[in-house]
């Protein structure tokens, strides 16, 4: 019996590795993945052949119209140190099976990268998108960014800072509209000043020390009439920064004239906020697939 008490939890491990991977496949049947497509050219003197790669999601029939696919450029998560676009393809695989082309990226992490490298590195990801989705049978006219923790901060930053993309080959915005799913650092100014919480210090690493920079990279500082929609997805549950800051952010927008869809789900911690995203009919899914018109 006591033998029989040990192998059970393995057995359900096994099986519900079994479930997970036969749910992949189902998922994976109606898409394409084209993985690792270089978005900067490899003779660029700071070309990372790890980092600097995207991954294209598209759906396998036919786009209802000659234009294609809306797209949405996902942006991960990772304290702006730590991540990879490998552990989110089931997001690219659910937003194919939906309609939508789905491009997830790399960018460079800190150290040595700091923000306004990867900031930059998210411009030239977008002006990728837009040059080339058309192949993939993705509309470049209907481009849409989305992010997760600091990925939510800097999706921001390409739905607000005009000159960062203009500086990345892309002298009109082209996003039409940014998902932000538990966002960070939309105010890294005002964070790294207070020093509120404990261990705040580890973000100068990617941020650095000077309080010009944090400016620049904070996107709150950057809103305006006339910006494209956004919508939130924050945790119940999330940290209190990231909900200050979003809170702070949305009505900034609304003094602008927009009011943005902002949805609090009870419950939820920060890493679920993503990890939810597994399951296709999940809400976040039911806003994105509204926003983007699939």
């Amino acid at each position: 019996m006591r033998r029989f008490l040990l192998l059970t939890p393995v057995a359900l491990l096994l099986a519900a590795t079994v479930v997970i991977l036969a749910t992949e496949y189902v998922v994976a049947r109606p898409s394409r993945r084209a993985k690792d497509v270089a978005y900067v050219p490899a003779s660029a003197p700071d070309f990372d052949k790890e980092r600097h790669v995207l991954d294209v999601y598209s759906p396998k029939k036919a786009a209802p119209t000659a234009a294609g696919y809306p797209v949405v450029l996902f942006i991960h998560g990772g304290s702006w140190t730590s991540g990879n676009k490998n552990l989110y393809t089931f997001i690219g695989r659910r937003l194919a099976k939906q309609g939508v082309v789905a491009v997830v990226i790399n960018y460079r992490l800190a150290p040595p990268a700091h923000v306004p490298e990867q900031a930059a590195d998210c411009a030239r990801a977008l002006a990728w998108t837009v040059q080339n989705i058309s192949q993939y049978g993705g509309d470049p006219a209907r481009v849409f960014v989305m992010g997760h923790s600091a990925g939510g901060g800097l999706a921001a930053l390409l739905a607000t800072d005009d000159e960062l993309l203009a500086a990345n080959g892309l002298p009109q915005n082209p996003v039409r509209g940014a998902i932000m799913d538990d966002p960070a650092g939309l105010d890294m100014y005002s964070y790294l000043k207070e020093m509120r919480y404990e261990g705040d210090e580890k973000y100068k690493v990617p941020f650095g020390n000077d309080p010009a920079v944090w400016k620049q990279m904070s996107p709150i500082y950057k809103i305006r009439p006339g910006l494209p929609p956004f919508i939130f997805y924050l945790g119940g549950e999330t940290y209190p920064s990231i909900s200050g800051s979003s809170g702070r952010f949305r009505d900034k927008l609304k003094a602008t004239g927009q009011a943005p869809l902002y949805t609090i789900i009870p419950g939820r911690h920060h890493i679920p906020m993503v990890l939810q995203l597994y399951w296709q009919h999940n809400i976040i899914y039911q806003g994105i697939l509204k926003m983007v018109g699939a």
